[in-house]
């Protein structure tokens, strides 16, 4: 099926224990994915070495180090840029002057940056503020505490959220254990990017998993 021009890109978050781990589903789903995420467990367990290593693997992805960077943010975003990294993420509570540190360092490497939203530190005006600073990415998530909570549901206030985000101009990033039926609560919305993890990495068939994601994808944004 040929991607609606307007279809949201698809990212893969690899959140495992180990690079092997996430190797194995990684080179099943790559053909049918944009983005790789190397992802926070994953960096936290194996360094740099898995962005360095999935980066010789995959030299045409987009590769995102998901590295949450609340302070020391030149430091840490020039070690991504520089392991192969073409975006890396800041969380929403970072101090302006680490959101304004990251977007320096990122613009140097023609790389982009990330912020991953929390309900209790959204606001319009510091969104606003990301935005002039140079993120060009926000994530708008259903929490894994929510979920543990029993809470499956996309509320009315995600989605305002991601209208009003896109609206500023920013690539707006969906993501919390989506799997396919989630997607058709959000036809219509100006999402720029779906995280599917666990939906692929855990599939028994990560390649097909991969498959019906993208194929979802393009019907309810054709």
């Amino acid at each position: 099926m040929s991607e609606p021009r307007n279809a949201p890109r698809l990212q893969i978050a690899l959140d495992t224990l180990d690079q092997p781990s996430a190797l194995g589903p990684l080179q099943q789903a790559a053909p049918y994915v944009d983005i790789i995420e190397c992802g926070t467990i994953l960096i936290l367990c194996e360094g740099y070495h898995a962005v360095r290593n999935i980066r010789a693997l995959f030299p045409d992805k987009q590769i995102l180090a998901d590295v949450r960077i609340a302070e020391a943010g030149a430091k840490i975003a020039r070690l991504a840029f520089e392991a192969g990294a073409d975006l890396v993420s800041c969380v929403a509570g970072a101090s302006m002057t680490t959101i304004e540190q990251v977007c320096k360092v990122a613009a140097e490497f023609d790389g982009e940056v990330q912020v991953e939203l929390a309900d209790e530190w959204y606001d319009p005006e510091r969104a606003r503020a990301w935005r002039a600073a140079g993120v060009q990415h926000v994530i708008v998530k259903r929490s894994r505490d929510r979920e543990a909570a029993g809470d499956l549901s996309w509320k009315a206030q995600d989605m305002d959220r991601v209208d009003e985000l896109a609206g500023m101009g920013f690539t707006v990033t969906v993501t919390g254990g989506i799997g396919v039926k989630d997607l058709p609560a959000f036809a219509g919305r100006k999402v720029g990017i779906v995280i599917a993890g666990r939906s692929i990495v855990a599939a028994d068939d990560p390649a097909a998993a991969a498959s019906s994601m993208r194929d979802a994808i393009d019907e309810v944004w054709s």
